[in-house]
């Protein structure tokens, strides 16, 4: 049906400007000394918001119109990406020789939390939708492929994200004349020879610039039509019952 191939091709996209936020941002923490068991703590005092949060957005999303929340909220969700580009940048120049401090973990949890009521009024909102348009004839069926589209348009651009970062990250080797640090050959190469290799641009910030960017233009010009999208009629959605036979 053309509706469902219209809602499929705009959200595998929908997700591209997250991808870096969501994928690269965690190991990238990691990477400038974090401790990976001090960001599992903070998923703690993120579960009852994560409870609190679906009943609070589905007030409205229960509506005729719910990706209203989803194309409100999108702007916000891409905007926290360049506030973890910020925050990784800003982790290097707070850390000292006995951990971070205080201030820092509660930087890095309100950011969480603002991050966390962005993405699910999203993700509560296209469930309500995916609800809202599904045939009840085959509701599970219908559901359950329109959520696995959902999730699809969610996973593939991390995985790219995920691939593209060392590709895009500029490295440069010292100490060593006449080398460089282009790839993994060459790198090692460099430090054999006694030099090591210096990241001059690190592709994370690239790729959370470049998200952003093309979140913004989805959103400016496609968004308005994926909203339309809830203004079908139910027969658009509904599935031929001669299909069956």
């Amino acid at each position: 049906m053309p509706a469902v191939q219209k809602f499929c091709l705009m959200i595998l996209t929908a997700k591209i400007g997250f991808s870096a936020a969501d994928a690269v941002t965690g190991l990238k923490l990691i990477e400038q000394g974090v401790p990976k068991e001090h960001l599992a703590l903070l998923a703690v005092p993120m579960v009852p918001l994560q409870i609190l949060l679906p009943l609070i957005i589905s007030k409205y999303t229960a509506g005729p119109k719910p990706l209203n929340v989803f194309y409100k909220a999108m702007p916000f969700r891409l905007l926290m990406g360049l506030e973890f580009a910020f925050l990784v940048w800003w982790t290097p120049h707070v850390s000292h020789e006995g951990g971070f401090p205080l201030y820092y973990y509660v930087a890095l949890l309100l950011s969480y939390a603002l991050h966390q009521v962005a993405l699910y009024s999203m993700f509560v909102a296209i469930m309500a939708f995916n609800a809202k348009v599904s045939d009840p004839f085959i509701g599970g069926t219908y559901m359950t492929l329109l959520n696995t589209v959902s999730n699809l348009g969610g996973n593939w651009p991390a995985t790219v994200a995920l691939w593209f970062v060392d590709h895009l990250t500029t490295k440069e080797c010292i100490g060593a004349d006449g080398q460089s640090c282009a790839d993994h050959e060459a790198s090692e190469l460099c430090t054999g020879l006694g030099g090591s290799c210096v990241t001059i641009l690190d592709g994370y910030y690239v790729e959370s610039v470049t998200c952003v960017v093309i979140g913004f233009c989805w959103w400016l010009f496609l968004g308005t039509a994926f909203k339309k999208l809830q203004d079908e009629g139910q027969s658009s959605w509904k599935c031929r019952r001669r299909s069956y036979c």
